[in-house]
C-alpha cells in the first residue's frame, strides 16, 4: 500500500503532451530532462551573448557614459531576472511550464529580431563620433531610436524571464520524488543545468563575442536570434517524453487568502489557543460527500497531509476557523503550512542578494576594467567581454566533478542522501563572493598603480596583462555554480507542489535584486562620496579616474556582513521532512 501510494502521489496530477495521464514507464526521467538541458545551452548562447557584451554595444555605439551604460545592463539583466517572477507565476497558475517556454521564446525571438534590423541599418543608430574632433561630445540615442533601442532589449527580457521561470522547473518535474534513485537524479539534472548554463555561456563570450567586436553586432545579435529560434524544435522533439504538471490555481490568492484572514482572525479576541481548540472539539471534517470529494480533489498532490498546524509561525494558524463571520476566508491546515514554508525560505532569498551584486560587476566594471589593459593573448586579441570564459571553463570542471565525486563522497561521510545540504552549498558561495571582492580590489589597485606610472587620461592599452581580472572571474564563477544550483534545487524540493515553479523563480528573482542593489548602491556611493571638492569615486574622464578599489572593498564588506546575516537564518532552518538526508 505505501508504494501504491507513493506512485499516486508523484505521478497524480502529471499529463503528457497529449493531455493524457502520465506513465512511469512512458514519460519524465533522465531521457525527457536531457532535451531541457540542450535547450538550456542554446537559450543562454543567445541571452549572454548580447548581456556580456551589452556595456560596450551601449558605450561605443549608442554612445552613454560608462556609468550609464552599466546601469542601463544591470537594470535589463535585473528585469529579465526579476521577470522570471511572472513566468513561475504563470506556471503553477494558469498555464504549464511547457507552454510557458514556447511563449517565451516567441517573444524572445522577436526582441532579437528588433535588435538586429537596428544594429544593421546605420540609420537607426546615432551618428558615429568625429574622428577629427575628439573634444566634441557624441550624440547619445535618443527619440525613436532609443525607443527602439529598449522595446527590442526589453522584449527580449520579458522573453527571457518567462523561460528562466518555466525552463528549470520543467525539466525537474520529470522526475520521480518520492524514490531516492529519482531525488538523486534530480539533484544530478540541476548540476548539469548549471553546466548547460556554462556551456552556452562558454560558446557566448568566446565565439559570439568575437563576432560582435570584429565583423558587427548585426552578426552577434543575428546569431542569438538564430539560437533561441532553433531552441523551440528542440524543445518540442521532447514533446512525447515530457511529463507537464496540471496548473492547480494561482499560488498568490492561497497566500494572500491566508495573510488576510490570520490579519481578521488577530483583530478578534479568539487566541489561537481557542482556534486549536475549535479544531479538536468540533467535528472538523463535517462535510457532505461532495464537499468531502472537492477538498480530496484540491489536495489530492500532497503526498501526507497535515491535520494539525505545527507550533511554528503560530500567528498563521489564526488563518483556520469555523466562525461563520470568517468563513469565506477559512484556510485548511495544509494551505496555512504552505504559507509558512514559503515565508521560511524567504530569509535565504534574501541573504543570496548581495552576492548578485556582486556577480552584477562581472557585467558591467570588470569588463571595463580589462578594456583598458592588455588583451592580447600571443597573436589574438582577446575581446574584454570573452572575460568570463575563466567562470565558465571552472564551472564546465567544477560541475561533473561535484556531481560524481564529491557528493558521493560527501554522502558516504555524513550517512545522508543529501551529503552537502542545499544551504551549506549556499554558504560555500557566499564566502566565495567575498574573497573574490577583496581580490578585485587588489587587482584594482595594481591596474591603477599601473594606470598612475603611464598616466591618467592615456587611452592606449596599459602594460599589464587581463590575466589579473581572472582571479576575480574565477571566484565568482565559483560562487555562482555552488549559490544558483544550491539555490534552484532548495526552493523546488522545499516549496509545496503547487507553488514550485513560483518558488524556483526566487532563484532569478535573486539575481535581478542584486542587479538592481548593484544600480542602488552606485547611485548612493556616488552621491556620498561626490561634492564640490571630491570627484565621486565612480565618476571620472574615464576609468582611471574612478576609486573602484574602494567600491570593491565597500562590496567586501557589505558581502561580509551579509554573510553573517545568512548565518543566522541557516543555523535555525529545519529542512522539510521529504528533503532530509
Amino acid at each position: 500500500m505505501e508504494v501504491e501510494s507513493q506512485q499516486h502521489s508523484s505521478w497524480e496530477g502529471y499529463v503528457d503532451c497529449r493531455n493524457r495521464p502520465a506513465t512511469k514507464s512512458r514519460h519524465g526521467g533522465m531521457a525527457a530532462a536531457s532535451f531541457v538541458l540542450v535547450v538550456e545551452i542554446m537559450e543562454n548562447l543567445a541571452y549572454l551573448a548580447n548581456a556580456s557584451n551589452l556595456v560596450r554595444y551601449l558605450s561605443q555605439y549608442m554612445h552613454y557614459s560608462p556609468s550609464e551604460a552599466a546601469n542601463s545592463v544591470t537594470n535589463f539583466m535585473g528585469t529579465a531576472f526579476l521577470l522570471a517572477l511572472l513566468g513561475g507565476f504563470l506556471s503553477d497558475a494558469f498555464f504549464t511550464t511547457f507552454v510557458v517556454y514556447l511563449i517565451s521564446a516567441a517573444i524572445e525571438f522577436l526582441g532579437l529580431v528588433i535588435l538586429t534590423v537596428q544594429a544593421r541599418s546605420k540609420s537607426l543608430k546615432p551618428p558615429q563620433c568625429n574622428p577629427h574632433e575628439p573634444n566634441l561630445p557624441c550624440e547619445q540615442v535618443h527619440g525613436t531610436k532609443a525607443a527602439m533601442l529598449f522595446t527590442g532589449l526589453y522584449l527580449v527580457a520579458l522573453g527571457v524571464g518567462g523561460i528562466k521561470g518555466s525552463l528549470a522547473p520543467h525539466g525537474a518535474e520529470q522526475f520521480d520524488e518520492d524514490t531516492p534513485k529519482g531525488r538523486k537524479q534530480r539533484s544530478t539534472f540541476f548540476n548539469y543545468y548549471v553546466f548547460c548554463l556554462a556551456c552556452g555561456a562558454l560558446i557566448a563570450v568566446t565565439f559570439v563575442v568575437w563576432i560582435e567586436d570584429n565583423k558587427g553586432w548585426e552578426w552577434g545579435f543575428g546569431i542569438s536570434t538564430i539560437a533561441i529560434f532553433l531552441s523551440i524544435p528542440v524543445f518540442l522533439a521532447g514533446s512525447r517524453f515530457y511529463r507537464n504538471k496540471i496548473p492547480t490555481g494561482s499560488p498568490l490568492t492561497i497566500i494572500l487568502k491566508v495573510i488576510v484572514a490570520s490579519l481578521l482572525n488577530s483583530c478578534t479576541s479568539r487566541s489561537s489557543t481557542n482556534v486549536v481548540a475549535s479544531m479538536a472539539t468540533s467535528p472538523s471534517p463535517q462535510f457532505s460527500s461532495s464537499q468531502e470529494a472537492e477538498r480530496e480533489a484540491n489536495n489530492k498532490k500532497e503526498i501526507e497531509p497535515t491535520e494539525t498546524p505545527t507550533d511554528s509561525l503560530t500567528f498563521f494558524n489564526r488563518a483556520i476557523t469555523d466562525e461563520s463571520e470568517f468563513r469565506a476566508l477559512k484556510c485548511t491546515v495544509n494551505q496555512v503550512e504552505d504559507v509558512k514554508i514559503v515565508i521560511k525560505i524567504l530569509p535565504t532569498f534574501a541573504c543570496t542578494i548581495m552576492l548578485n551584486c556582486c556577480l552584477a560587476q562581472l557585467s558591467t566594471y570588470s569588463v571595463e576594467q580589462a578594456a583598458t589593459m592588455d588583451t592580447k593573448l600571443g597573436s589574438l586579441k582577446v575581446p574584454p567581454a570573452s572575460l568570463p570564459i575563466f567562470p565558465v571553463l571552472f564551472i564546465m570542471m567544477l560541475a561533473p566533478l561535484y556531481d560524481h565525486f564529491i557528493i558521493p563522497f560527501a554522502r558516504r561521510v555524513t550517512k545522508t542522501e543529501m551529503g552537502i545540504t542545499h544551504l551549506q552549498r549556499i554558504g560555500i558561495g557566499l564566502i566565495m563572493s567575498i574573497v573574490a571582492m577583496a581580490i578585485a580590489a587588489l587587482v584594482e589597485i595594481k591596474r591603477k598603480n599601473v594606470a598612475n606610472d603611464v598616466g591618467l587620461d592615456s587611452t592606449k592599452p596599459l602594460p599589464i596583462t587581463f590575466f589579473w581580472i581572472a582571479f576575480q572571474y574565477l571566484f565568482l564563477g565559483s560562487a555562482d555554480l555552488f549559490t544558483l544550483a544550491g539555490l534552484l534545487e532548495f526552493f523546488f524540493t522545499e516549496a509545496p507542489s503547487s507553488m514550485r515553479s513560483l518558488a524556483t523563480s526566487l532563484s532569478w528573482a535573486s539575481l535581478a535584486m542584486g542587479y538592481y542593489l548593484s544600480t542602488v548602491i552606485v547611485s548612493i556611493v556616488n552621491s556620498v562620496t561626490g561634492d564640490s571638492n571630491n570627484k565621486a569615486w565612480l565618476s571620472g574622464e574615464n576609468l582611471n579616474h574612478y576609486r573602484l578599489d574602494l567600491f570593491y572593498w565597500l562590496m567586501c564588506g557589505l558581502s561580509t556582513v551579509n554573510f553573517l546575516h545568512y548565518l543566522f537564518w541557516a543555523v535555525r532552518y529545519k529542512y522539510n521532512r521529504s528533503t532530509r538526508g
